[in-house]
């Protein structure tokens, strides 16, 4: 389709350019007095070839262009944008006809200017206060219950990967009421999680089929709007390299648990929301010198040692609680210990 398009676009280019030039060559051999069927054959075989190779250049290609950033631009720059081209050419025909009482050639040039000048400035400071024109434009828009206007004003987006779809836990997060914004999904995303599903083995399968049914629960009881997009970044191949990317643009952060993931966004400057900090973030913390009950359920690395587990899951390595295996004895903390798997604490009994 692409091509058809290119190829039509340079036949067209190359007649218009031989008949433009033609006329140009035509008029040229009668003003310097030559013969103009030869001027014609000429300038008409050079306009066939130049409509021919640069048409595209001015016309398709600039087109896709356009396109593609019209696919992965915020609703609410597009807004701005559309806003002040119209504001911008308002503004410019107010100024138009003190502008054609100028002496020529100003008359002729001005208007065209000030519509170009007028219109620039326009989307530029709409662009920088879109969420003032957000602000403005929500008056306007029927009441509705606290509710729904409370999810219509979310705004801003936030990115899900793969993995922490898989994950599941962000279901239970999103119900606590302490993520805002809307979760945003590309397409991109839903196809590497349908791949998943698809796989011949069954681990990645059953990922893949509980991604899809963690996506399916997001949109039908999330308290948060679900948002799936075609948003892309057709540059760029891989999944986890578009998703940064696209964060990059809307501006966003990107939700996940995927450890190198989380590295590579930082060190392009994005936000990263990482569920398994969350976790440890939210573990009850401990210090030395309090009291617990843990249950021993297996023995430790060390001689003597036993080793449980909070409701949060936090391992509590106990000195001396081997004999007191299966029961569940109050034991003192000596040391908490936070590693990259999460935190651990070392008691006495």
């Amino acid at each position: 389709m692409r091509f058809s398009l290119d190829l039509l676009v340079r036949l067209l280019g190359a007649i218009v350019g031989s008949i433009v030039l033609g006329i140009f060559g035509n008029s040229l051999a009668k003003t310097l007095g030559y013969s103009t069927d030869l001027f014609i054959v000429i300038f008409g075989l050079f306009g066939t070839i130049s409509g021919f190779i640069l048409t595209p250049y001015f016309t398709v290609r600039p087109a896709r262009a356009i396109k593609k950033q019209l696919a992965v631009m915020p609703p609410e720059k597009l807004v701005a944008l559309v806003v002040g081209i119209m504001l911008g050419l308002v503004a410019a025909a107010l100024f138009s006809l003190p502008l054609s009482l100028l002496p020529s050639p100003f008359r002729e040039v001005l208007p065209l200017i000030s519509a170009i000048a007028f219109c620039y400035v326009a989307v530029l400071v709409l662009m920088m206060r879109n969420r003032d024109l957000q602000g403005i434009l929500k008056n306007f828009r029927p009441s509705k219950t606290t509710d729904n206007v409370t999810r219509a004003e979310q705004d801003d987006f936030i990115l899900l990967d793969t993995s922490v779809i898989i994950d599941g836990r962000i279901t239970d997060i999103s119900k606590t009421g302490f993520i805002r914004g809307t979760m945003l999904v590309p397409n991109f995303i839903l196809m590497e999680l349908q791949h998943i599903a698809d796989s011949a083995d069954s681990l990645r399968r059953n990922r893949g089929r509980r991604g899809l049914e963690v996506l399916t629960l997001l949109q039908q009881e999330n308290p948060i709007p679900v948002q799936i997009t075609d948003m892309d970044i057709s540059e760029v191949r891989e999944a986890d390299s578009k998703l940064v990317a696209l964060a990059r643009h809307l501006h966003c952060p990107i939700m996940t648990n995927d450890y190198n993931l989380n590295r590579v966004a930082e060190l392009q400057g994005v936000t990263v929301l990482n569920i398994n900090d969350l976790a440890n973030a939210v573990k009850a913390l401990y210090l030395p010198g309090e009291e617990l009950n843990v249950k021993i359920i297996q023995e430790g690395k060390e001689y003597g040692q036993g080793v449980g587990y909070l409701e949060d899951g936090t391992m509590v390595v106990v000195e001396d609680g081997r004999s007191y295996m299966n029961s569940s004895p109050n034991v003192i903390v000596t040391k908490v210990l936070q590693t990259t798997a999460g935190r651990m604490i070392f008691a006495k009994i």
